[in-house]
């Protein structure tokens, strides 16, 4: 049996303003810092708090376990899906302290940027002996630019 052959999707272009990528860049700091200092294998919670803490430290505005509403067909339902952290109402990073990051928490993210409308996210796992392997930069390849 042949496989199906799938055509090529175009590659889509996001557009990330300069100042979300740096945004970004400050968040990225932010992750190796609290790594270099704490390390892997603490819970998820620890690293939220201590990744504020970079980000007070820095200056930039963010909030913690952000409620994300889902609307179906017109009708919001508030079911207690949270953000981990949002920079400046512009940047979503998710935090995790997992093993291994698996595609469920990418698509988590990849949901709440369509709802968000964010252009960029980041996934964050800080339970890799090199935290440059547990970063992520995940693309909302629908933002639409308001």
């Amino acid at each position: 049996m042949m496989p199906l052959a799938f055509p090529e999707q175009p590659l889509r272009k996001v557009n990330v303003s300069p100042e979300v990528e740096a945004l970004a860049s400050v968040a990225v700091r932010a992750a190796f810092d609290v790594h270099k200092e704490l390390g892997a294998g603490l819970l998820e919670n620890v690293y939220e708090a201590a990744f504020a803490h970079e980000l007070e430290l820095r200056g930039v505005r963010h909030k913690r376990q952000v409620p994300i509403s889902v609307t179906y067909k017109g009708r919001g339902m508030d079911l207690g899906f949270r953000a981990d952290v949002i920079l400046e109402e512009r940047l979503l990073v998710e935090l995790k302290a997992v093993e291994q990051v698996i595609p469920v928490h990418k698509a988590q993210v990849i949901t709440y940027l369509k709802i968000l409308n964010f252009p960029l996210g980041l996934l964050i796992n800080f339970n890799e002996v090199l935290i440059k392997n547990g970063i992520d930069r995940v693309l909302n390849l629908n933002h639409r630019i308001s």
